[in-house]
């Protein structure tokens, strides 16, 4: 079985998301060639690095080429393999259902663990059972769930480079114009460590006044619930949970968050847990593995304080 997967690019880096796709991947059996998009040379380098039997570069598609020019792309070179993976990105998840759509086949999404032959695990019901699932489609089509694999080791040697000259000719859809918030915090999905604020700071002001510093002293990226953006305390790029951003840092504070079933399943593979509330029958406990009962508004500022020292 010969695998394509489709390296994550953003800003003309490899993200570390394709190093865990790329475990998953491996496991599926069989050589992985990869997919990478753009003039990056820093990213191709990367590329080079990692266990797969050769690279593909489509030098002549753009990182923020629409998903419509992506999948095209990917159902060009899709004959010659046998399953298309990508990570749980919003590259992937733009592209590869309109190929699974071409192709007729099932998309598989949000693979945790590889059971063997075309058996996947996968969690349904925000993350509160696991299905096992196997596949009967002449062709896989995979999203990789990347916060449970760990990445990928390192080639012995640089593997083939082999470019691929494909460009569409009469895109439907062309992209205008890039607007992006800017910040000096780390990216919410590859950060290792999170701040998170829910309802229970209130405001705005007090989500700025009491995250903010605390994440700026642990060099960390901050994250909301739902309820704390829906109140518009915090944008909708900070949103963790089923319905926005699903993270595994290496520690997760999570501040004022009662721990509803939605924001659980975006936060509770993290390694490190630590829930401050005053409600001490608050769900997150159950998931926490360090829990403070306190009210944030006097924890916050003495965790800065400490911090400082």
């Amino acid at each position: 079985m010969t695998t394509l997967l489709i390296a994550d690019v953003k800003d003309g880096a490899l993200l570390d998301t394709t190093r865990r796709a790329l475990s998953c991947a491996l496991q599926i059996g069989g050589p992985v060639h990869l997919l990478v998009v753009g003039k990056s040379e820093s990213a191709l380098a990367a590329a080079s690095r990692l266990r797969v039997e050769k690279i593909i570069h489509a030098s002549k598609v753009d990182e923020k080429s629409a998903d419509e020019t992506f999948a095209a792309l990917v159902l060009e070179l899709a004959k010659d393999y046998d399953a298309l993976v990508g990570s749980g990105s919003s590259l992937a998840k733009g592209v590869l259902p309109r190929v699974a759509a071409a192709l007729d086949v099932m998309q598989i999404s949000d693979v945790t663990r590889v059971i063997g032959g075309k058996r996947f695990e996968r969690p349904i019901y925000a993350g509160n059972a696991l299905q096992v699932l196997e596949s009967r489609d002449a062709k896989l089509v995979i999203t990789v769930r990347t916060s449970t694999f760990e990445p990928a080791g390192e080639a012995q040697s640089p593997p083939a480079i082999e470019m691929c000259d494909w460009e569409e000719t009469q895109p439907r859809t062309v992209m205008l114009e890039e607007m992006r918030s800017q910040s000096e915090r780390p990216d919410l999905a590859a950060a290792k460590v999170i701040v998170s604020g829910g309802r229970g700071l209130q405001s705005s002001a007090n989500f700025n006044q009491y995250i903010g510093p605390v994440a700026d002293q642990l060099r960390a990226a901050i994250g909301a619930s739902r309820a704390a953006v829906d109140a518009g305390y915090a944008p909708n790029d900070w949103q963790v949970g089923q319905t926005g951003k699903v993270v595994a840092p290496e520690l997760y504070i999570a501040v004022g968050i009662s721990g509803a079933i939605q924001h659980l399943a975006g936060m509770k593979d993290s390694k490190v847990i630590v829930a401050i509330n005053k409600d001490d029958e608050a769900p997150i406990f159950q998931v926490a593995d360090y829990g403070l009962v306190a009210d944030l508004f006097k924890a916050m500022p003495e965790l800065k304080t400490e911090l400082a020292k």
